[in-house]
């Protein structure tokens, strides 16, 4: 007997033209003591699933020599209609919510990692079931991660790497 697979669903799937998945991290991503630009990068997304009201972004470095990784970027109350980032999302940008990250900064702050191996850092995009989130950007960013993390109805990711030799 045969199985038939009857329209399954399309995989949501986040992409960057700027840092594609398994490349390394675009120099302009990279803080300006690196020699970048500090600028996220530019993220499309397709086929979020049935019921998302908003979306989120994150990108978490989970090399950093803290016990608990290095967070880059959250930001949240994306709205449903929007389907992509452009290269460069200001800290101010009014069309969205972000925490402070890990550098005590609002919004994306890029790679500065220490010299030695390489560190992964994982760009994802979230999916929500509400329009917005309820986070307050004032608050340390774990409020908003456990939001984010316990009512997403999928997440797609890719992940960059970046290296700093002696």
């Amino acid at each position: 007997m045969t199985e038939s697979i009857e329209n399954p669903e399309p995989t949501f799937v986040l992409t960057s033209e700027a840092t594609p998945p398994g490349s390394i991290v675009a120099p302009q991503q990279l803080v300006e003591a690196l020699g970048g630009e500090n600028l996220s990068p530019d993220l499309s997304w397709e086929n979020a699933p049935e019921g998302t009201k908003s979306f989120a972004v994150t990108c978490y470095d989970p090399d950093a020599p803290t016990g608990s990784g290095f967070w880059h970027w959250v930001a949240w109350d994306i709205p449903a209609t929007v389907t992509s980032l452009p290269l460069g999302v200001a800290r101010d940008d009014a069309s969205l919510l972000q925490a402070k990250n890990d550098f005590g900064n609002p919004g994306y702050d890029g790679p500065e990692p220490p010299a030695g191996a390489p560190h992964r850092y994982v760009f994802s995009v979230h999916a929500l079931p509400v329009e917005t989130l309820g986070a307050d950007p004032a608050d340390p960013h774990i409020g908003a991660r456990f939001a984010i993390f316990s009512q997403q109805l999928a997440s797609a990711s890719f992940t960059a790497r970046y290296q700093v030799t002696a």
